[in-house]
């Protein structure tokens, strides 16, 4: 019996775009790269006079984003070659890695705080790393082995949960010591996610969501700056000129770009008036500059991003693959609607950028990178390894055709002019 992704088509039928074997792989392509391009000519705009303002240069900070793309696309382009065990292989030591740097991070002198929040380390250049957009994808690929790995005894809920639970409640625990709830948030769905496509009974998710809201209550009740952020997102105009800013501003910028924008870098919000407009309120940028139409691409780019890695998953008969593709896609797809929820007023502002979008080196990076994973997916679905390895063979066929006419050729040239010398002769 055929796959139902290689069968033949009945004649007369026309193959769909959606149906050809490459599909997945080409569209997450296709939205990663748009969703890049759009990012970095956003960034561009929303930071040239911010940029100007402190270094002279309009350049300096889109510089510093087009740097980290050229790291990151390379980077996933080899993930994307991949294949399956590898990812299955370092998880561990990615899990280590990730730990390591976390740590390291809340000791004094090495984490740089910023408004409170110390999750950066300093790197030489003026750089910095954020240890936490790593623990991301090293706790996606470990998570995902361990269920593998039990993937027959899946139905006992202490085989799931020990020891993955305590591990991932470990590194939130450390992101939450770190004072980033918004990072925090973003790891919840992602165990959430994982956990539901291993089969864990609904009842303990709302013993787990129970807790994960009590401790976010606690943290948020536990500093002033956090409750004057939900604050404000209660009523912004309670605070107009002081923390209610720039909430307000980022909707003044949306209302104003209308159905198509004010045009490409002609946006009036970015000259001081609204704070982080080329990272955590580029979104609002967008709307300002591209109108509602910019922005319904974003939210539609993001939306094929996520029904592709539904594909994929459905497709696989591999554990491990079907739980790191919905991992990635909740980390992805929930960043998302967290910024843009901010940004429109619909939730509070908790300082995560907008992936492919906002500036900053190592989310840009790592989201990329995790983009590698799921093409690497992508590629290994039995449909698209077949036509890559017919399309391998035929080329190794034209080339050893290609070379053997040319020895040919290069043979009767060299009878040729053998036989004009003996006739000179």
């Amino acid at each position: 019996m055929s796959h139902p992704h290689t069968s033949r088509h009945p004649a007369g039928h026309r193959l769909s775009f959606f149906d050809h074997p490459l599909a997945d792989y080409t569209l997450l392509l296709a939205a990663t790269l748009a969703l890049l391009g759009l990012g970095l000519a956003m960034v561009l705009s929303a930071s040239s006079v911010e940029s100007f303002a402190k270094g002279g240069s309009s350049f300096s900070q889109f510089e510093k984003q087009a740097m980290f793309a050229a790291l990151g696309l390379p980077l996933m382009l080899w993930l994307s070659r991949r294949p399956v065990a590898f990812f299955y292989r370092i998880a561990p030591l990615a899990l280590a890695a990730a730990f390591l740097l976390l740590v390291i991070v809340l000791i004094p002198g090495i984490g740089i705080n910023v408004n409170g929040q110390q999750n950066w380390i300093g790197l030489p250049g003026g750089f910095s790393l954020q240890p936490s957009e790593i623990g991301k994808l090293a706790l996606i690929l470990w998570c995902a082995r361990i269920l593998t790995q039990r993937q027959d005894r899946l139905d006992d809920w202490k085989e799931l949960t020990l020891p993955m639970l305590p591990v991932a409640m470990l590194m939130v625990f450390l992101v939450l010591m770190e004072g980033d709830v918004g990072t925090a948030l973003v790891f919840m769905p992602i165990i959430a996610m994982m956990l539901l496509i291993a089969g864990v009974p609904l009842r303990l998710f709302g013993v787990l969501g129970g807790f994960a809201l009590a401790v976010i209550v606690f943290m948020s009740l536990t500093e002033g700056y956090r409750m004057q952020r939900f604050q404000t997102w209660l009523d912004p105009e309670s605070d107009p000129t002081g923390a209610g800013w720039q909430i307000i501003h980022g909707q003044m910028a949306l209302a104003t770009g209308g159905w198509w924008g004010v045009g490409l870098g002609a946006s009036r919000e970015k000259w001081g008036a609204l704070p982080e407009a080329h990272n955590d309120f580029i979104f609002a940028i967008i709307g300002e500059e591209l109108g509602l139409m910019g922005t319904l691409s974003v939210l539609g780019l993001f939306g094929l991003i996520g029904l592709v890695a539904v594909r994929i998953a459905r497709r696989t008969d591999e554990l491990f693959v079907r739980l790191v593709t919905m991992g990635i896609v909740a980390w992805i797809v929930t960043q998302a609607v967290i910024n843009i929820g901010a940004v429109i007023g619909a939730l509070p502002i908790t300082g995560v950028p907008l992936p492919l979008v906002s500036y900053g080196g190592s989310s840009l990076v790592l989201v990329l990178c995790a983009l590698g994973v799921l093409l690497a997916f992508a590629r290994q679905q039995p449909a698209a390894a077949a036509l890559l390895r017919q399309r391998r063979v035929n080329s190794r066929r034209t080339k050893r055709r290609r070379n053997r006419a040319d020895s040919s050729a290069g043979a009767n040239s060299a009878a040729g002019a053998g036989t004009a010398v003996v006739r000179r002769g």
